[in-house]
């Protein structure tokens, strides 16, 4: 009997600390993790919000973790097995993993984040998992030189860093790695893409090319220039190479020239095509072209900073593609999570700023049904707590059926 009613308390209550399932029934299914940079200017870091507009507490940030002044905490990502979460950082140390667990109530909290060992790399950006143990983590300031920019190869059994590719355009102007920030790879190819943005402070080396690498030996192949001929730079953002059944493309956004780029793959060679622009933002009055999403349905979900919407695209067709709808977020539209309200709904999550930048900074998460692109909430979180959310994602796992 007595061990009858252990397990019945163990089983109904979990204490700080417990190890729990984010499957299981008490773990919370609308909270969401938001990485921030403090407006007042004392700590930047990472908290919990609650964005299930059913919910009461919609809005309410419900812990949250200081990683110090200037960290500026950028990109959220789990591991391949989404049992371990990662994050990005601009500034030093420039990459975290988080420890994750959950209190009574079954809210999640972060209890710890763990600086990684960069190897000098600096400025984190995306990163992409492999099914082989490896994670690839994009440094748009390299080491530290004026033109250059890294990826830095890691184990993920320990955080090792094993290999940093880098490839100055000064040394091979025709194949080289510079700002790095987008980063996608179809591992049954073993072909890696990373974008060229630009330097870290904003002001100068503004890239207009994607670079392609072989995921095994790291070689560099080819670099691609995706720019409208004479154009001035476009500063690439995100590279999505479709995979999983999808037709064999690469996608590109760039954030300066505001559209959406595609090359085919060879399929004798597993390399790509020369990009061509498959939605020009100029003509629908929208810029800055950011992230890529593919929802659950299998659409593809674009973030385009100014004004601030989300196009939904169709791409069962490509080349060809069709806009489904559009969402009408914030000025910043940036990083998304899917996920199901408390009665079943099915709603997306745009997080609005981008880099706290004027005109494209709102502050804000917006909530939309995604059948019929209705806003059914907003958090203002600038608002409500002087700090500007930088990125977000689902607090049990990927909140996206594909992201990079």
């Amino acid at each position: 009997m007595k061990k009858m009613l252990l397990y019945i308390v163990v089983t109904l209550f979990c204490f700080p600390g417990c190890d729990e399932s984010p499957g299981s029934p008490h773990v919370s299914q609308t909270s969401f993790i938001i990485d921030y940079r403090d407006l007042s200017g004392v700590s930047d870091g990472i908290a919990i919000i609650e964005l299930d507009p059913e919910s009461p507490q919609f809005g309410k940030i419900t812990s949250r973790i200081e990683l110090g002044k200037d960290v500026l905490p950028h990109h959220i990502y789990f591991d391949r097995r989404q049992k371990r979460v990662y994050n990005t950082a601009l500034g030093f140390p420039y990459l975290y993993e988080l420890k994750l667990k959950h209190g009574p109530d079954g809210r999640p909290y972060i209890a710890k984040a763990e600086p990684i060992n960069t190897g000098g790399n600096q400025v984190g950006e995306d990163m992409f998992f492999t099914n082989d143990g490896r994670y690839f983590v994009t440094f748009m300031g390299g080491r530290g030189n004026e033109h250059g920019g890294t990826v830095g190869v890691f184990r993920a059994t320990d955080n090792r860093l094993i290999h940093t590719i880098e490839a100055d355009m000064h040394h091979d102007s025709t194949k080289f790695i510079m700002h790095p920030h987008g980063i996608s790879m179809n591992e049954s190819t073993r072909r890696l893409m990373v974008t060229s943005t630009i330097h870290p402070g904003l002001t100068s080396g503004v890239g207009s090319t994607v670079t392609l690498i072989n995921a095994d030996n790291y070689s560099l192949i080819k670099t691609y220039k995706v720019a409208d001929a004479g154009a001035p730079a476009s500063s690439p953002v995100e590279v999505l190479l479709l995979r999983n059944g999808f037709l064999p493309y690469a996608l590109v956004t760039t954030m300066l020239g505001g559209d959406v780029w595609i090359a085919p793959r060879d399929p004798k060679t597993n390399n790509y095509g020369e990009f061509t622009k498959f939605f020009d933002g100029s003509d629908h009055g929208l810029g800055w072209a950011l992230e890529f999403y593919v929802s659950a349905e299998k659409l593809l979900y674009v973030s385009f900073a100014k004004p601030g919407v989300v196009k939904v695209f169709d791409i069962a067709a490509l080349p060809a593609v069709k806009v489904v709808r559009t969402l009408q977020s914030d000025p910043g539209a940036h990083h998304m999570a899917f996920f199901k309200t408390k009665s079943g709904r099915d709603v997306v999550a745009v997080q609005n700023n981008m880099l706290n930048l004027p005109d494209i900074n709102a502050g804000t998460i917006a909530v939309f049904d995604v059948k019929t692109g209705e806003r059914l909430a907003t958090a203002q979180v600038k608002k409500n707590y002087n700090i500007q959310p930088e990125s977000i994602e689902w607090a049990n796992g990927n909140g996206h059926y594909m992201h990079h």
